[in-house]
C-alpha cells in the first residue's frame, strides 16, 4: 500500500473527528476547512478506506462507569513473536488495550480495568497461561487524553 499524503484539509478533518466525531456534520467540518461537504465526505470516505481513520469509538469513563481500576501490566513476549499476542490478549475479559513495545525488556503493555484489583487478577492468569511474563503491574490514577494539534493549522 502506498502512503498517503494528508494535505491541510486532511488534517483538519482529523483534529475535528478526533475532538468530537459525534456532534460534528459533514457541513460543519466543511466550514472550519474551507472546502464543500462533498468534498469533506470523500475525504473522509479516503481516510477510512487507506487506513488512516481506523474505527469511531467512545471514550469511556471507566471510574464513573463502576470500574475505577485500570491496570497496566509490563509484559515479555520472544521478540520475533510478539506480535502474533496482540489479538489473543485483546479477547481477554476486562482488557481494553495492548501496545506493542519496541525496546526495554517489556515489549508488550496491556491495559485492563475493573471495578476492585482482584478483577486484575484473571487478566495476569491468562497472560502467563499464553506463555507472556509479567514484569510489573502499575496502578493508574488517572488518564486524559487530547487531539494530536499538529493536524490543525490553527
Amino acid at each position: 500500500m502506498t502512503k498517503y499524503e494528508l494535505d491541510a484539509i486532511d488534517r483538519e478533518i482529523l483534529y475535528a473527528l478526533q475532538a468530537e466525531a459525534r456532534n460534528l456534520s459533514s457541513s460543519e467540518i466543511a466550514q472550519r476547512t474551507d472546502a464543500s461537504s462533498s468534498t469533506v465526505r470523500k475525504r473522509i470516505q479516503r481516510l477510512e478506506s487507506e487506513g488512516i481513520i481506523k474505527r469511531y469509538s467512545a471514550e469511556i469513563d471507566y471510574t464513573m462507569s463502576g470500574h475505577p481500576i485500570r491496570m497496566l501490566l509490563f509484559c515479555t513476549a520472544p521478540i520475533p513473536e510478539r506480535g502474533e499476542y496482540r489479538e489473543q490478549i485483546l479477547d481477554i475479559p476486562r482488557v481494553i488495550s495492548v501496545q506493542e513495545l519496541v525496546t526495554g525488556e517489556e515489549n508488550l503493555l496491556v491495559t485492563a480495568v475493573g471495578e476492585t484489583d482482584r478483577d486484575i487478577t484473571p487478566v495476569a492468569q491468562e497472560l502467563s497461561d499464553l506463555g507472556l511474563t509479567i514484569t510489573d503491574e502499575v496502578l493508574v490514577r488517572s488518564h486524559e487524553t487530547t487531539t494530536f494539534d499538529e493536524f490543525s493549522s490553527k
